[in-house]
């Protein structure tokens, strides 16, 4: 590590680690991912992950869920702004449904986590447990 402060991980080392495409940076990866150096996955990686895993690589949604909810739960990585728990409830929210989107999805755990009075959102489908749904009306 080159600071006294956790480095990031980025969508590359991720996408790279879950999917073992090309084997020698899937093995750099995982090294990285699997040692013992304290990492921050943002919440932005995330989501980007998950969209890379459908789109490029056309991995299905359980699969994607699965994947990065292992990967959250790692004892070496930190979230870089929600606690795991309520990562966790938000990737589970969106696993079994094409309702909840995974940014809507997270967008709902920053919005519970912050204690949020509400949400203003148009889409109907947006997670509504336990947040209010204001449509400016």
């Amino acid at each position: 590590m080159t600071g006294s402060t956790p480095a990031f991980l980025d969508t590359s080392f991720i996408v790279r680690y879950l999917v073992n495409d090309l084997p020698e940076l899937a093995e750099r990866a995982a090294r990285v991912i699997e040692g013992d150096e304290i990492l921050i996955l943002s919440e932005m990686a995330l989501l980007e992950s998950a969209y890379v895993l459908a789109s490029l690589y056309h991995v299905p949604r359980a699969e994607i869920v699965d994947s990065l909810m292992e990967l959250v739960q790692r004892r070496n990585l930190r979230m870089a702004s929600l606690p795991k728990a309520r990562v966790l409830e938000a990737l589970h929210l969106c696993r079994d449904s094409k309702r909840h989107s995974f940014t809507d999805a997270l967008l709902w755990a920053q919005a519970i986590e912050n204690d949020a009075s509400g949400i203003y959102s148009f889409d109907r489908r947006f997670p509504r447990s336990g947040l209010p749904i204001l449509t400016g009306e």
